[in-house]
């Protein structure tokens, strides 16, 4: 039986650390590998990414294009018809979906959308919801509670 204290690795598969600077039989002695003079054999020598020796890099030299909004709002989404297969009486809201894998955790907001069909009552907590998934919902004899931005999804 394999147990966690008889794991290893395949032999072979793992090397040593090379151990520079120890001295010259070790045949990386002195200059560590680093060659001679220079600004690489400097310690702290070298250069960061994407300097390209002085020429004016690429990144400057390309066109910066588009605008990302660091405030954008991203909605997990569901539609009514997704709402009709958990076949679930009651409250509907987001830390339900998320719990069932319907919407992502890196979701923070739920909006629902009018796609598919319902037939029995549910209440659902949403921070958006379509026209048509309203009136769906409604007609089914459920229930839309919007819940602020702001606040929590679920009723803790």
């Amino acid at each position: 039986m394999i147990t966690l204290d008889s794991l290893s690795p395949h032999p072979g598969s793992r090397r040593r650390k090379k151990r520079l600077g120890r001295g010259p039989a070790s045949g990386q002695g002195k200059t560590a590998g680093k060659g001679e003079k220079g600004q690489r054999s400097r310690s702290g020598g070298g250069v960061p990414p994407g300097f390209e020796g002085g020429q004016m890099p690429i990144y400057r030299k390309l066109p910066k294009r588009g605008f990302k909004n660091r405030f954008r709002v991203q909605y997990g989404v569901l539609n009514v018809g997704d709402l009709a297969e958990i076949k679930q009486e009651g409250e509907v809201d987001l830390s339900l979906l998320q719990s069932r894998g319907m919407v992502r955790k890196r979701h923070r907001f739920l909006k629902i959308l009018g796609a598919g069909e319902i037939s029995h009552p549910v209440v659902v907590r949403a921070h958006a919801v379509s026209a048509t998934a309203r009136e769906k919902i409604e007609a089914a004899g459920g229930k839309v509670e919007l819940v602020p931005r702001g606040g929590k999804s679920s009723s803790a």
